[in-house]
């Protein structure tokens, strides 16, 4: 758990979806969809404006009766991101989750995007950890018993 947010962009990637905030919400959509994400990062002038989700889409869209074929990006992302650094650590990371009640974290070094960590990645992260302990502790109690 005191494993820092880089190892997890190393094994997964470091791939960022980014949209500009001028292209409509159905586009914005579409590009979730072809590459069957729950997020698109928001950009304006290479920085950081905003990140659009699929909660986005439920409560500001759908809620709110807003066309997507018309209405921009701009009028319905979530403005205040809430990012981290690569060197938070995993259980950093959960609690952010957990206290921010968010889904979707960029990972910001010097003022650039590394990453987007999301929390299906900490709890891949976590349950893949939780059987490697599991397994590394079978093997020692066998090879115990053997010796």
């Amino acid at each position: 758990m005191d494993s820092p947010i880089a190892a997890l962009l190393e094994r997964k990637g470091s791939a960022v979806h980014a949209v500009a905030s001028t292209i409509t919400i159905a586009e914005a959509v579409a590009e979730m969809n072809k590459n069957r994400i729950g997020c698109v990062v928001v950009l304006e002038g290479g920085r950081i404006a905003g990140i659009f989700t699929e909660r986005d889409v439920l409560r500001r869209v759908v809620g709110e009766g807003i066309e997507p074929k018309s209405a921009r990006v701009a009028d319905v992302m979530t403005r205040n991101v809430h990012t981290i650094h690569s060197s938070a650590t995993i259980e950093e990371t959960m609690t952010i989750f957990a206290e921010k009640r968010c889904r979707h974290l960029p990972v910001i070094d010097e003022g650039r995007v590394k990453g987007l960590i999301s929390i299906g990645d900490i709890s891949r992260w976590v349950a893949d950890s939780s059987r490697a302990e599991a397994d590394h502790l079978k093997n020692y109690i066998a090879g115990g018993l053997h010796a």
